[in-house]
């Protein structure tokens, strides 16, 4: 007869007893009585608990469990050695002292020997701390990746509203100048549509799928000029330090986007600091070697976070506040999460600091000490000045409030028809001549159907059907004559990050984000049509 299963025979001596081969097993092993207390264990187990317990001591193993999981670990020992049962395994935490907590699985076996010995349990654990933190990470990413697609989403829709109010309130105050009875009514709709404006920039922030217009900055100089309103911003129970580094080289960053960043840290220290304190801002030049990374202390918004060699500025916003507790310093970036009581915030702050900085290729890390205070610190990329650009980025800044009239014919693709009338009307009021399509398909049409030049295309980059960068596509290829001489503006609720695989990032474009204002649409179509637009912006 064939016996199933591995079987240990004399056949097969070793010299050795099973006890030798439990006590070298990498899997955690121990044998406990009914009521869970730790008879004997091999080295495996006491490396799991970090060699926090001895165990020629009494030591009960429920004290090592979370006590969430207690309860639950007793009945199964209780029901394991009552009803000789097997109990299937289960998913406990342990606390080594001093340690932090381990997850394992554990498999109870209730083993009975021949005459009057009683049952013994046997606990086998394997540890599965990496493999379920690995797990959270995975989720973590997930949750995060889908809200971003979501505010992307919302963003993109209220845009395309926010574009259409903001410019009609524009077009009116055209005809309602300041002392105009109804202009007090309209700057009031235009200033709660551009909060508004503000608030969909936060969601595009933290999904990183804003728009930003990046230009050569002095840290020192934006802290300088910022100064003024923080003060005012944190009040005067709250004193304020600026401590500057000296050559600390240029970094490339939206201005207004760092500036929002500042000062939504600024403002969470304030709120820290009720009963006052000192808001502390400096700054320094960091060189990071090759295989150096910043102090372990830090922590990133992510545990997958690296930061990369090079040369940074590096600024860091530090209060005197109640600081954050551990067990939730992680969950800070996420969006939403707010430790502030119901109606004081949004929780979008530090996601929205988050998302600027990542976009724009810096890194930010935060350490704080419960009733001492927090510090962030964030590392921006040295910029490497390029004296050119900086030239014409100049020049079309200088351009762009002057004379926005001119005299071209303009074609504009919008499939959302208040967004259409809206630039369609702006850019007549402007002296250009405009023909107007409402989808990818029509504008090929109008296109055809056009004898004479056409010297510029705005087009939305999201339509049903053919989209921007396809319709720009065929249009290419068949009519490439005439569109030698036609310039391109694609106009979107997205950002450019959005299209770039669609259309090509080594493609030269001239990009307007919505929502946009009269004078925005004017300047960016007389940048274009004089040359004077910086290509990719």
């Amino acid at each position: 007869m064939v016996q199933s299963g591995l079987h240990f025979s004399d056949a097969r001596a070793t010299g050795l007893d099973i006890n030798s081969y439990i006590e070298k097993s990498p899997i955690a092993t121990l044998r406990t009585d009914e009521r869970g207390n730790v008879i004997e264990a091999n080295e495996a187990f006491l490396q799991l608990v970090r060699h926090s317990v001895r165990v020629d001591t009494s030591v009960a193993l429920v004290d090592l469990i979370d006590p969430e999981d207690r309860s639950r670990f007793t009945e199964a020992l209780e029901r394991t050695f009552r009803d000789h049962i097997v109990t299937p395994p289960m998913l406990l935490t342990l606390h080594p002292p001093g340690y932090a907590p381990v997850i394992v699985y554990t498999y109870i076996t209730l083993m009975k020997a021949d005459g009057d010995f009683s049952p013994v349990l046997f606990l086998h654990m394997i540890d599965q701390t990496e493999q379920k933190n690995l797990e959270l990470r995975f989720a973590h990413s997930q949750k995060m990746q889908a809200v971003g697609q979501l505010a992307g989403g919302v963003a993109h829709d209220f845009n395309n509203l926010l574009t259409a109010m903001i410019g009609f309130c524009d077009l009116l105050l055209m005809r309602h100048p300041a002392g105009d009875p109804s202009f007090a009514d309209i700057m009031q709709i235009k200033q709660n549509a551009n909060r508004a404006a503000n608030l969909v920039r936060q969601l595009l922030a933290f999904s990183r799928r804003q728009t930003l217009q990046p230009k050569n900055l002095d840290i020192t100089d934006v802290l300088a000029e910022l100064s003024n309103l923080i003060r005012r911003l944190i009040g005067e129970n709250i004193q304020m330090q600026m401590i500057h580094g000296r050559d600390l080289g240029l970094v490339r960053a939206d201005q207004g986007q760092l500036e929002q960043v500042i000062i939504n840290l600024a403002v969470n220290a304030r709120d820290a600091m009720k009963q006052g304190g000192t808001l502390t801002i400096r700054t320094s030049p960091v060189t990071l070697a090759a295989g150096e990374g910043v102090d372990s202390a830090l922590i990133p918004p992510a545990d997958d976070e690296t930061i990369i060699p090079g040369d940074y500025v590096l600024v860091e916003v530090s209060d005197t506040g109640t600081g954050i507790p551990p067990e939730i310093i992680k969950n800070i970036f996420e969006p939403f999460f707010s430790t502030k009581e119901v109606g004081s915030g949004t929780g979008l702050g530090l996601s929205t600091c988050y998302g600027i900085i990542k976009q724009t290729g810096g890194y930010i890390y935060v350490k704080s000490t419960p009733g001492e205070g927090t510090t962030f610190y964030l590392y921006f990329k040295r910029f490497q000045v390029d004296g050119t650009a900086a030239k014409a980025q100049d020049l079309a800044e200088e351009r762009a409030g002057g004379d926005l009239t001119g005299k071209a014919t303009i074609l504009l693709v919008e499939d959302e028809t208040p967004v259409r009338i809206f630039a369609a009307r702006a850019l007549r009021n402007k002296g250009y001549d405009v023909l107007e399509a409402d989808s990818g398909e029509n504008a090929l049409e109008v296109f055809a159907g056009y004898e004479g030049a056409i010297d510029l295309i705005i087009s939305d980059v999201v339509m049903p059907g053919i989209n921007g960068p396809k319709m720009l596509q065929q249009m290419e290829a068949q009519f490439a004559d005439r569109m030698r001489g036609t310039q391109v503006v694609f106009i979107s609720g997205y950002a450019e990050d959005a299209f770039l695989d669609t259309f090509g990032a080594d493609r030269a474009f001239n990009f307007l984000p919505k929502p946009f204002t009269l004078k925005q649409l004017a300047s960016k179509v007389k940048e274009v049509l004089d040359g004077s637009a910086v290509a990719g912006s």
